[in-house]
């Protein structure tokens, strides 16, 4: 049996604790992260000190330990979603202003959900009840990608299609009515992406949300999944009105302004040890650079640190 089966199998044992538990498993976890995982802590501290240049040093890292123990309890909870059984994952994920995706029901429907660290929580717990899809980017561990595919696809309402096949399926699906959990707001490169503020600095980010709702005439309804002390609360907000309207970059600017406001009532769990500031326009450095080299695109890690979430911008539209 190689090393991820076993693993695995560990986290299968992990993920039928009790909830109380896990989280402070996920916790202690989370202190290990910021200790011992110093590529990452040293990306989140680029992007804070870019986003919140005022905030003094302390705070900033306060802010990216206590990111690290989100990050390590929802990487355990994880398992937990893809094991546990329906009735109880229903318990742990509770749904706030659900009437707002009930009203648009058959409807042509982009679930926007940025990437805070409950967004595999609240696409599981959204698939019980409705048929929608996602876009899932293969991973390099062929054991924990199929294993991560099984778990995002494993309610009756859940389907999965590959990032790497591009947006052409995506399109189909939401023209019939399928509500698609699109996570948009990563730097992918320069590639069918404007530069736009976030937190004030130029941010490479796809204008995959603008142009979709143009070519079908899906209404985008927001929906954030954050932690809680007893598990995952996902809300809805109002689907935007007069989106995309005529200009794709205005539309993309406010996509990341919406972003934003969500970060500042939970900085705490958006993923900020994604290199959200990579692609830079021209002239500009790599902001993450160490001694004046550039950092590696990965690192050799038999259980991915980093997931690109179950939803993100295919390279075909």
């Amino acid at each position: 049996m190689n090393v991820s089966r076993i693993l695995l199998a560990v986290f299968r044992m992990l993920a039928a604790l009790p909830y109380s538990w896990l989280r402070r498993l996920g916790n202690l976890a989370g202190v290990v992260l910021y200790h011992g995982v110093r590529r990452r802590t040293h990306i989140a501290r680029v992007n804070l000190r870019l986003c919140f240049p005022q905030m003094p040093e302390h705070e900033r890292e306060a802010l990216i330990l206590a990111h690290c123990k989100f990050f390590a309890r929802s990487f355990l909870d994880r398992f937990m979603l893809w094991y546990r059984p329906e009735a109880y994952l229903r318990k742990l994920v509770q749904l706030e202003n659900v009437h707002l995706i009930d009203e648009l029901e058959g409807k042509p429907l982009i679930l926007l959900a940025p990437h805070f660290l409950g967004m595999d929580a609240g696409g599981t717990r959204l698939s019980m009840d409705r048929t929608m899809f996602t876009m899932f980017a293969n991973q390099k561990n062929k054991v924990f990608n199929e294993e991560m595919r099984k778990g995002r696809a494993r309610f009756s309402g859940a389907m999965v299609l590959s990032r790497q096949d591009g947006l052409r399926g995506a399109i189909r699906k939401i023209r019939e009515g399928v509500p698609f959990y699109f996570l948009p707001d990563m730097d992918l490169g320069a590639r069918d992406s404007v530069f736009v503020p976030f937190f004030g600095v130029p941010a490479a980010t796809v204008t995959s949300v603008a142009r979709l709702a143009q070519m079908t005439g899906a209404r985008v309804l927001p929906c954030v999944t954050l932690m809680t002390d007893t598990g995952y609360r996902t809300t809805f907000y109002p689907a935007w009105e007069n989106f995309p309207g005529d200009d794709l970059e205005a539309a993309t600017r406010r996509m990341n302004e919406f972003i934003e406001a969500r970060v500042l009532e939970a900085p705490a769990q958006y993923l900020w040890t994604h290199k959200r500031f990579k692609t830079r326009p021209p002239g500009e450095p790599d902001p993450y650079r160490v001694d004046g080299q550039p950092m590696p695109d990965t690192e050799i890690e038999e259980v991915p640190l980093e997931d690109n979430g179950p939803a993100t911008e295919g390279r075909s539209a």
